[in-house]
């Protein structure tokens, strides 16, 4: 996985979990987070894929969400997100 923040690369073991306190070694940031994990969808209602999971204001603070998996996604903070909705948006609209 990716951290969110900084978009360093979290090397997980088999069977490895992301701890409820577990940090960043590249930018300290919280890695059991929302934005961090597979569920994790902006557009999806309560902005989570899994339905059984209770809401959690804070999506980039770190939470005790027992459906928290690591997420294959890169990360790269909200610059990366804007870029990403940018294009998008270009796409659509078929801007060169």
């Amino acid at each position: 996985m990716h951290c969110f923040a900084c978009n360093a690369s979290v090397e997980l073991g088999p069977g490895e979990r992301i701890g409820f306190q577990d940090g960043c070694e590249g930018c300290g940031t919280d890695l059991h987070v929302c934005r961090n994990c597979a569920h994790h969808d902006p557009s999806a209602y309560n902005e989570c894929r899994e339905p059984s999971a209770e809401r959690v204001s804070g999506r980039e603070r770190a939470n005790r969400c027992e459906y928290f998996t690591p997420g294959a996604g890169e990360g790269g903070g909200p610059a990366r997100e804007q870029t990403r909705a940018r294009s998008q948006m270009d796409a659509l609209f078929k801007k060169p």
